[in-house]
């Protein structure tokens, strides 16, 4: 399913390859606060010690290492900040994003690889509810979505809508709230939550996604999107960019950009926190030797896209 209009040229100026052919040098994360200013700075500060009184009475451990006191520790959250320090394009990892002859037919940018503390904070997000992790990962999303639109405000983010028996079970929206994370970090275009879940075949088949090849991931999406009515005149002829949680074989972005595309929008391209890694013939993940070593675990913790 082909866009409309891709990314903005400018875009693929700061946004680099795939970080498994080109890994980033170790380095400290040089930022130790969100904000510049210091108002800010104090006001985090104060929700910190807040956060360590908490502690005391109800105690947490990092969801990463099992540090004490706090839901993800300082080393953790400076993990995943190198972890997604340069978003990069990650639709050539999923094959329904691409063509037989290797054409992008959707661009997506990826926060990080979905690996590591990215990973482990990511399903504790959404399997276990650890809300405190919104900031940190919603941080991380914001820088993608910089990164994709270079600070324009011409585009309206979309959210990936989450199906009613998810919203069940888990009690909150993970797209919904990782933009309310990153809220304060995006560069300024507005939240469209237009796109619902449609009455259709793709919801009449049992089960979740996880262990679905990329046809039987088709087939269970496919018509599984809808524009809300009264809000089509909102996205007609407005370009849009898809957000996301994790991208795995693109199947669910190809259908939110079909139900986009029925309902006038132009899709630019997409943005999501993670991308996993495709498994190559060996069975690992798509990485180099030398960084790969043996068959990561991911692949037990990719998570299930019930959505």
């Amino acid at each position: 399913m082909a866009t409309r209009t891709g990314l903005p040229d400018r875009a693929a100026v700061p946004v680099r390859l795939d970080p498994d052919l080109t890994p980033p040098p170790w380095f400290s994360a040089r930022h130790r606060a969100d904000h510049g200013n210091t108002v800010f700075r104090m006001l985090d500060q104060l929700a910190g010690a807040g956060a360590d009184l908490l502690s005391l009475a109800v105690p947490v451990d990092c969801v990463c290492c099992g540090a004490e006191d706090r839901a993800l520790c300082i080393r953790c959250d400076r993990h995943i900040r190198r972890l997604t320090a340069s978003p990069f394009r990650a639709e050539s990892g999923a094959p329904a994003l691409m063509d037989v002859a290797g054409t992008v037919l959707l661009p997506v940018v990826a926060a990080g690889v979905y690996r590591e503390e990215l990973a482990q904070a990511l399903l504790s997000f959404k399997r276990h509810g650890q809300h405190q992790l919104k900031g940190s990962l919603g941080r991380a999303l914001g820088g993608a979505v910089r990164a994709a639109t270079e600070g324009s405000r011409d585009f309206l983010l979309v959210p990936v809508p989450t199906s009613t028996r998810a919203y069940l079970n888990r009690g909150f929206s993970p797209v919904q709230l990782l933009l309310r994370g990153a809220a304060g970090r995006l560069p300024g275009p507005g939240v469209a939550d237009v796109l619902t879940k449609a009455r259709g075949p793709g919801l009449q088949l049992p089960g979740g996604q996880k262990g679905l090849g990329r046809g039987a991931r088709a087939q269970r999406v496919r018509g599984s999107m809808r524009v809300r009515r009264r809000f089509r005149n909102k996205v007609a002829g407005y370009p849009c960019i898809i957000i996301d949680d994790v991208l795995t074989t693109g199947a669910t972005l190809a259908e939110a950009a079909r139900a986009l595309h029925a309902a006038g929008a132009q899709v630019a391209g997409a943005v999501v926190l993670a991308a996993t890694r495709p498994p190559d013939a060996d069975g690992c993940t798509a990485a180099p030797a030398q960084a790969r070593g043996t068959c990561h675990d991911l692949e037990k913790n990719k998570p299930g896209k019930d959505e």
